[in-house]
């Protein structure tokens, strides 16, 4: 089973127009609302890759009936700690050059009892899990250091995936991580420097491991991604494909790297999948998820170096 923690559920507006006139009056083409949060979007994904997902994490009394239903639509099973209020809603808009423009809610504040009852939670259904995924944002209220907790919390039987930057992820990775999954812009953010070729890309990755992580997979966007552990360093280029969104592209790439891990794959099979989910993700229109078809139809092309 893979866990997955969800520390910020939100409900995504996503706004296709044909320019973001910033001052002036936008005319929507298209619209569409979802409810997830990173971490339920890899549950969803594992899920619909095959895999077994359980979802936890903080949920929000006036709206998290929608998120409930959307996990049940998708079989992921789920156990939430309650909040007062409402899950906060995030507005993502896409121009006609597939730029993304984000503006992300808040949300509520939660108090140390509903977080203590969090880690309790994580400890108890960890133990039974093969991986666990902790991701995404932290409700207000919650400092960084809470993503060390967390990560402390996690059965040692249970791999550590984690999917956060900044202050979040050198909290977590005092604690360790199998696998950590920045972007690029994470990366050069979190380090504090501009990343201006593979060899510096490569360099960041080495620090992070040296920080605790295991193995760093790092999205390059429509390039594709880099996998390392230190020893083997491996390439994979994504395909050429037309972006419909790149909203869960790397909760995609999260997932099936997830998966792949929970099956003792080799680092290259890691890399592929992940590289193939997220690729799917962004052929996928409205969705904050791929399709195991598309999945299937993109992995099969796509071809690993190393480096």
């Amino acid at each position: 089973m893979i866990l997955t923690v969800c520390m910020s559920p939100c409900t995504d507006v996503t706004i296709e127009l044909d320019a973001l006139n910033v001052g002036k009056t936008n005319v929507v083409k298209s619209k569409n609302v979802s409810f997830g949060g990173k971490a339920l979007n890899v549950a969803i994904g594992v899920a619909r890759l095959g895999g077994e997902a359980y979802a936890t994490g903080i949920m929000y009394n006036e709206n998290g009936y929608m998120f409930e239903n959307v996990l049940d639509k998708e079989g992921v099973p789920f156990t939430f700690v309650w909040n007062k209020g409402r899950a906060r809603e995030n507005y993502k808009f896409i121009d006609n050059r597939s730029m993304l423009t984000e503006v992300n809610d808040v949300g509520e504040e939660i108090s140390k009892e509903k977080t203590a009852e969090i880690l309790g939670m994580i400890r108890m259904l960890s133990a039974r899990s093969n991986v666990t995924v902790i991701s995404g944002g932290l409700p207000r209220g919650v400092d960084a250091s809470f993503y060390g907790k967390m990560a402390k919390s996690v059965s040692p039987n249970s791999l550590k995936v984690i999917d956060a930057s900044g202050a979040r992820l050198f909290s977590a990775l005092v604690e360790g991580a199998d696998l950590i999954k920045p972007n690029i812009d994470e990366l050069e953010n979190t380090l504090g420097r501009h990343i201006a070729d593979r060899s510096d890309m490569l360099a960041g990755c080495y620090e992070l491991l040296d920080r605790g992580a295991k193995r760093v997979l790092l999205s390059l966007g429509k390039q594709g991604a880099i996998i390392t552990d230190g020893t083997h360093n491996y390439y994979c280029k994504s395909m050429n494909v037309a972006v419909n969104s790149t909203v869960g592209a790397g909760d995609g790439m999260v997932a099936a790297a997830a998966m792949q891990l929970e099956q003792d794959e080799p680092l290259s099979e890691v890399l592929r999948a992940g590289v193939a989910a997220g690729t799917a993700t962004v052929m996928t229109t409205g969705k904050t998820s791929f399709t195991k078809e598309k999945y299937a139809e993109v992995i099969a092309n796509l071809h690993v170096e190393e480096i």
